[in-house]
């Protein structure tokens, strides 16, 4: 409850010229990485895994005549 005194009026804030910031350079790889549709080209190790518990199990009820 220390900020009890700034919660009625306005918060204090730092404010920073904008010819004190110091800009990073751009990573040029990074913008055309993130505009294309990336993503994983194949399923993760649980994914696989239950679908071969599920193939198993599908094999093994046919097997058995059960379905």
């Amino acid at each position: 409850m220390a900020n009890k005194a700034l919660a009625k009026r306005q918060k204090l804030a730092h404010r920073v010229e904008p010819s004190q910031r110091a800009l990073k350079p751009r990573n040029p790889v990074a913008v055309p990485a993130r505009q294309r549709a990336a993503g994983p080209h194949e399923k993760t190790k649980t994914g696989s895994r239950q679908a071969k518990k599920r193939e198993l199990v599908r094999l093994l009820l046919q097997k058995n005549g059960e379905h």
